[in-house]
């Protein structure tokens, strides 16, 4: 062999060794040697499953899961995928970015974050698949957005409270403001009164507006004396309504009694003469404290007697029959006249088993009365 042929043989080894190297990379691509694309391999993009885009979660429900559809690949190497999180559409403020998340065995991948996100801002998320060599594009940016949720607790009642006598018969209702958390809009307090302890004999449901620190009001009805009551309050807005507070328990005071000017008598004290049936009836009222069905009957009598004697347009005046009634037959609150569908009937004693406040008011007609003998007196 010549000198020539030996630096030839020299120069040709090299070559051969390089040749030898490529051919080792395209038989092996699932080798972790291999870099860059392999030619003819195709992965899919993945699907963004969970969260939907543009829902909106509570804080509390985190730290949050992102669910992907998997991709598919035409390839012989495994993928993975890569899951980023950013505050802008443009993934250029990245919160979290994860790699390597092996493909789940039911047709979706999940990442679990390892934090919850900051609450009342828009958050973007996106996934691809990779295998080392090629890669997917990316999903679609998905959206969502944290929120704070609004949370409305019980109020605090304040009065009247634990089963104490009120002063009146018109309390004033009063409970300390409810906590709340997260956004919430303008409060509102509903009050349910009722006569026994599960509210399904409803006295009054009122409604107000919050105040400041406290809210309260004035019950506008007078309730029954000598009487217990129970009510409770919530508390609400717009979107949320808070529990009911605990149910708190009053009495109301026995009715006043006041010294009559001529106690159970009503032929004694000076006549009761007037143009004015509201005078005449008051007047002849003003004769008795509070009054037993006995005095009722009474009083009645009288004052259709004295609107007879003062000639008051519609006379002549009685007192109106009732069937089992306590004041001695006949009705405790009404003097009528006429009979049948003519009959006229006047409320003259409002609240009979209450506060007995006469008066003198326009009369009750047919067919909205209970027509029956009017006892002319």
């Amino acid at each position: 062999m010549t000198r020539v042929t030996r630096v030839l043989l020299v120069l040709l080894l090299p070559l051969a060794g390089l040749a030898g190297c490529e051919a080792t990379k395209s038989s092996t691509p699932t080798s972790p040697s291999v870099a860059g694309p392999i030619a003819g391999v195709s992965i899919t993009t993945p699907v963004i499953v969970s969260p939907a885009q543009g829902l909106a979660i509570s804080s509390t429900d985190q730290p949050l899961t992102l669910t992907i559809g998997n991709s598919t690949t035409n390839g012989v190497r495994t993928i993975s995928y890569n899951f980023e999180v950013a505050v802008d559409a443009a993934f250029s403020s990245k919160l979290v970015s994860r790699e390597g998340i092996e493909p789940g065995a039911d047709g979706k991948t999940s990442l679990r974050l390892p934090d919850a996100l900051a609450s009342d801002r828009t958050y973007y998320w996106r996934a691809k698949a990779v295998d080392g060599a090629n890669e997917s594009s990316y999903s679609a940016a998905g959206s969502f957005a944290i929120f704070t949720p609004v949370v409305i607790q019980s109020p605090v009642p304040q009065k009247p409270i634990s089963g104490a006598t009120t002063s009146n018969r018109t309390p004033e209702f009063k409970v300390t403001n409810a906590v709340r958390s997260g956004p919430a809009g303008a409060i509102y307090y509903t009050f349910e009164i009722s006569s026994n302890q599960t509210f399904t004999a409803l006295i009054a449901v009122v409604t107000v507006p919050e105040q400041s620190v406290e809210t309260k009001f004035t019950i506008a009805q007078e309730l029954a004396a000598s009487t217990k009551f129970y009510w409770r309050v919530k508390a609400y807005d717009s979107n949320v309504t808070g529990p009911w507070s605990l149910t708190q328990s009053f009495v109301t005071p026995a009715p006043v009694v006041t010294t009559p000017t001529n106690p159970g008598n009503p032929n004694t004290g000076a006549a009761c003469d007037s143009s004015n049936p509201d005078t005449i009836v008051k007047c002849e009222r003003n004769k008795y404290g509070y009054m037993s069905g006995s005095q009722i009957y009474n009083f009645l009598v009288a004052s259709a007697r004295s609107l007879n004697r003062n000639h008051i347009a519609g006379n002549p005046f009685g007192i109106l029959r009732k069937s089992g009634s306590t004041c001695n037959g006949y009705s405790c609150d009404i003097i009528c006249s006429g009979q049948g569908t003519g009959q006229l009937q006047y409320d003259v004693l409002g609240d009979a088993e209450g506060a007995q406040v006469a008066g003198w008011g326009s009369p009750k007609t047919y067919p909205n009365i209970r027509v029956d003998v009017c006892d002319i007196q």
